[in-house]
C-alpha cells in the first residue's frame, strides 16, 4: 500500500510537471510575440527565441524538483522510506543528473549553434536578398568561430586534472595516462561541465550587469507607476505649439526671397524632425488615453503597489543573505585556492533562518525557492527590458513592446540563458546547506538514545547519511569557477544598491517611454495599435 502511495505520488507529480512545461510554453509565445515586430517577424526566429526561453525557464525550474526529490526520500524521524532502498534512490539520483546534462547539452547547443546561426543568417538577410545559399554559407561561416569555442571548451573540460598525483617523481607519461583515465571515468561528463562553468561565468557577468539593475528597478517601477496620459498629452502638445511657433519664425526670415543661413537650416531640419515625433508621442498618447488596457490598469493600481511591495522585500532578503552568505565565506573558508567553499554555516542568514520554519508545513519552503528562482528570471528580464542589449558602452538592440527585431529576441533569450546557468550557485549562496540537502533529517546517537536532528543546525559530519542534490555536485568540480563565483555576489550586491539608490531618485516613467524614439519610421504607430485597441 505505501510502495502504491508512493506511485501515485510520482504520478501526481509528473502531471503537474507535465502541467508546468505547458504553461511555460504559453508563456514564452505570449511573451516573444508581445515584445517582436510584427513587420520584421520571421518563423524560424520566433521559433527559435520561444524554445530558447522556454528551455531557460525549465532549467531553472529543475532546482526545486531536485531539492524536493532528496527530500521526499526520507521521514520526518530521519529514516529512509521503505521504497527508497539503494538501488531506487540511485535510479532517482540518476534521473536527475540526467536531466541536467541533456538540458545542459541543450544550452550548448542553443548558444554555440543555434541561436549564432539563425542570429547570422538574418543579418545576412538584412543585406543581401537574394541568394539564400550564399546567406546559409555566410551564417554557418560565422557559427564555425562559435562552434569551434565549445570544442576547446570541451577539451579543456575533458583533460584538466581534478586530481594532482602526489608523487613528486612521475614521468610525464604517467601524468598524460592520468588525464585519459580521468576522462575515460568520468564518460566525458567533466566536459560538459567545465563548458557549462565557462557559460556560468558569463551568466554571472550578464546577472551582474541585467538581474541586479532589474531587482531594484522592477518593484520601484510597481510602486511609483506612470505619468497620467491625459497630463503627458497637454504637455505634449504644449511642445507641439513651441516647436510650430519657432518653425514659422525660422520660415518667416526667407518669405522675401533671401536664402537661409546653413545654421537655420540645421535648426529647420532639426525642428522638423523634433515636431514629427512629437506627432507620433500625441497619436500614441490617444491611443493610451481611450484603451481599455489602461482602464484596467488603473483599477488595479493597488495591486500593483502591493506586488512592488512584496518584491522589493524578497529583493532585500535576498540581498541580505547573499551579504551574510558572503561573509561568512570570507570568516570561515579556507580561503581562494578552495574557491572560498564551507560546509557548514557559521554566521546564519534570513532565508536559512526562514526555511527550516517552512519546512514545518508542506509545501511552503518549496513554495519560497520557486518564488525565489522565478523572481531572479523574471526581474532578468525586466532589467534587460530596461536597459536594452549592450556591448560594453555601445548600445545594440532596445527590447520594446511590439517593436523588437529578431535579433534583439535571440540576443535577449541567448543573455537569459546563461544566467539561469548563474542562477543554481546563486541560489545555493543563499541557502547552502537547503540546496543540498533539502528538508532531510538524520539520526545521532548519543547514549543508546537517537536524537533526530536537521542537516541545517548541526553536525556536518554525519552528512554521509544523507543525499546531495545533483545540482551541488555540479556546481563545485572546480574550484577556481566557485572562487569567481564569490567576487561575483559582491560585485552584485554592489550593483543592486547603486540601482537601488538611482531608481529610488528618479521620476515616474513616461507612459510610453521607449515605444517612441526620434529615429523610429511612421510605419511602427501600427505596431503598437495594436496594443491599445
Amino acid at each position: 500500500a505505501k510502495m502504491a502511495a508512493a506511485a501515485s505520488d510520482l504520478l501526481t507529480g509528473w502531471c503537474l510537471f507535465g502541467l508546468a512545461l505547458l504553461a511555460i510554453l504559453i508563456f514564452c509565445w505570449v511573451y516573444v510575440r508581445k515584445y517582436q515586430s510584427r513587420r520584421e517577424s520571421e518563423v524560424i526566429s520566433t521559433i527559435t527565441a520561444i524554445f530558447a526561453l522556454a528551455v531557460a525557464l525549465i532549467t531553472s525550474a529543475l532546482l526545486p524538483v531536485d531539492i524536493f526529490l532528496v527530500s521526499y526520500m526520507k521521514h520526518q524521524n530521519g529514516t529512509f522510506k521503505i521504497w527508497a532502498d539503494a538501488n531506487v534512490s540511485r535510479q532517482i539520483e540518476d534521473t536527475v543528473l540526467y536531466g541536467y546534462y541533456s538540458l545542459y547539452s541543450i544550452i550548448l547547443f542553443c548558444v554555440f549553434l543555434w541561436i549564432p546561426f539563425v542570429y547570422f543568417y538574418y543579418e545576412e538577410k538584412e543585406e543581401d536578398d537574394g541568394n539564400t545559399c550564399s546567406q546559409v554559407k555566410t551564417a554557418l561561416k560565422y557559427t564555425l568561430g562559435f562552434i569551434t569555442i565549445c570544442a576547446i571548451l570541451l577539451l579543456i573540460g575533458a583533460f584538466v586534472p581534478l586530481d594532482i598525483p602526489n608523487k613528486k617523481n612521475s614521468t610525464e607519461w604517467e601524468k598524460v595516462k592520468l588525464l585519459f583515465e580521468e576522462f575515460g571515468s568520468s564518460h566525458g561528463l567533466t566536459a560538459l561541465s567545465f563548458s557549462i562553468s565557462s557559460l556560468t561565468v558569463i551568466g554571472m557577468l550578464a546577472a551582474i550587469t541585467y538581474t541586479a539593475y532589474g531587482m531594484s528597478a522592477l518593484p520601484l517601477n510597481l510602486i511609483k507607476g506612470t505619468t497620467s496620459a491625459a497630463y503627458e498629452r497637454l504637455e505634449n502638445t504644449e511642445d507641439i505649439e513651441e516647436v510650430e511657433q519657432h518653425l514659422l519664425r525660422i520660415k518667416s526670415k526667407c518669405r522675401d526671397g533671401r536664402p537661409l543661413s546653413s545654421r537655420d537650416r540645421r535648426t529647420l531640419q532639426q525642428l522638423e524632425e523634433r515636431l514629427r515625433t512629437l506627432r507620433r508621442r500625441e497619436r500614441h498618447l490617444e491611443s493610451i488615453e481611450k484603451s481599455w488596457w489602461t482602464k484596467f490598469c488603473e483599477a488595479i493600481r493597488p495591486l500593483k503597489i502591493v506586488w512592488g511591495v512584496f518584491f522589493i522585500i524578497v529583493a532585500l532578503l535576498f540581498t541580505v543573505s547573499l551579504f551574510l552568505s558572503n561573509l561568512d565565506k570570507a570568516l570561515h573558508s579556507a580561503g581562494f585556492d578552495s574557491g572560498f567553499i564551507i560546509l557548514g554555516t557559521n554566521l546564519t542568514n534570513p532565508l536559512n533562518m526562514l526555511l527550516p520554519v517552512l519546512q514545518r508545513v508542506f509545501p511552503l519552503d518549496y513554495i519560497l525557492i520557486t518564488t525565489i528562482v522565478m523572481y531572479f528570471i523574471f526581474t532578468s528580464m525586466a532589467g534587460i527590458r530596461n536597459m536594452g542589449i549592450w556591448f560594453f558602452w555601445i548600445r545594440l538592440y532596445k527590447i520594446r513592446r511590439g517593436k523588437t527585431r529578431p535579433q534583439a529576441l535571440l540576443f535577449l533569450c541567448m543573455i537569459l540563458l546563461l544566467i539561469v546557468l548563474h542562477t543554481s550557485y546563486m541560489i545555493y549562496s543563499l541557502a547552502p546547506q537547503y540546496v543540498m540537502y533539502g528538508s532531510q533529517k538524520y539520526l545521532v546517537q548519543v547514549r543508546c538514545n537517537y536524537f533526530i536532528l536537521c542537516l541545517n543546525i548541526l553536525y556536518p559530519k554525519m552528512y554521509y547519511q544523507c543525499i546531495v542534490t545533483r545540482t551541488y555536485l555540479f556546481l563545485h568540480k572546480f574550484w577556481f569557477f566557485s572562487a569567481a563565483y564569490y567576487f561575483g555576489n559582491w560585485a552584485f550586491i554592489a550593483v543592486f544598491l547603486i540601482g537601488l539608490i538611482v531608481s529610488c531618485c528618479k521620476g515616474k516613467k513616461s507612459v510610453i517611454e521607449g515605444e517612441v524614439d526620434d529615429d523610429d519610421s511612421d510605419m511602427s504607430d501600427d505596431e503598437l495599435s495594436v496594443y491599445y485597441h
